[in-house]
């Protein structure tokens, strides 16, 4: 199958009302369960990279990895930078071979969220890259990246911001946090119902580890079509090489990180049903 845009799978996805999971990786294991669990259950899928991933993979590499799965791969892939705060960073990957991006002004005011979201989408599309963008901000910390309080978004600036920017795809800020929560999360419903109202655009979940399942269901029914996945990842990547170490026997990392690799491709699938995306493709 081909290495694609994220807008392609995504629209898909919102007309036909599921979500596309978009799973964060950090190394190669990681990548392989990604897509392993997306052949597995006839997926769609995105893989995606935070900036401090970049930073520790390189831009290159990461893309290297994932364009050489892709090429084998049984179902569509697409590669998406997650949370990038600045245009320079944006184009260095679309120029590494990235095939979806979100610039993450969210911490700007209103206005310069909008002109560099704007500068963003226009350079971005005329590559043909798919963009994304989030107004409010998604409280909590994970992977370098902290918001201590949390801003809902506004349905009406939603609206405003949409049509000023051209972005394709749209976070709204409805409660969720990134990393794990701290008792079930209280999400706006109605809030999404608002913006999904005024977008009318596929919209994005962010901090979608440890919402519970049944939650996020009730987001894809209201317009969201892509659900991020990255602290529960992580954590059983973890889990399962602390406990393949518990074995002294056991040094040579291809044991213990071939088990990791079987814990997220086991956590991946999970998740894929949740987002109702199997046997899409």
């Amino acid at each position: 199958m081909p290495y694609v845009t994220s807008g392609q799978l995504i629209r898909e996805a919102h007309k036909n009302h599921y979500a596309v999971p978009a799973f964060n990786f950090e190394n190669l294991e990681m990548a392989q369960a990604i897509i392993r669990a997306a052949e597995r259950e006839h997926s769609p899928v995105l893989l995606q990279t935070t900036p401090s991933t970049v930073d520790y993979l390189g831009v290159e590499q990461a893309y290297a990895v994932v364009s050489s799965l892709a090429r084998h791969a049984a179902v569509p892939i697409a590669l998406h930078l997650d949370h990038c705060e600045t245009f320079e960073r944006v184009m260095q990957a679309i120029k590494a071979g990235y095939s979806s991006v979100m610039i993450d002004a969210s911490k700007l005011p209103f206005a310069e969220n909008i002109a560099l979201t704007k500068k963003v989408a226009e350079t971005a599309h005329a590559m043909g890259i798919t963009v994304e963008a989030e107004l409010g901000k998604v409280g909590g910390k994970e992977d370098g990246l902290s918001v201590e309080n949390a801003a809902y978004t506004d349905p009406q600036e939603a609206e405003e911001f949409v049509r000023n920017t051209g972005v394709d795809l749209f976070a709204p800020a409805i409660g969720t946090a990134h990393g794990f929560y701290k008792g079930e999360p209280k999400l706006d419903f109605d809030r999404l119902a608002a913006v999904q109202q005024t977008t009318r655009v596929p919209l994005v979940l962010h901090g979608g580890s440890g919402i519970p399942d049944e939650k996020v269901r009730n987001c894809i029914a209201l317009g969201i079509a892509k659900v991020n996945y990255a602290t529960e990842l992580r954590y059983a990547a973890t889990a399962a090489v602390r406990a393949a170490l518990q074995d002294e026997a056991v040094f040579d990392p291809k044991k213990y990180l071939g088990k990791a690799r079987e814990a997220v491709e086991k956590l991946c699938i999970q998740k894929i049903a949740v987002c109702g995306s199997a046997n899409r493709v």
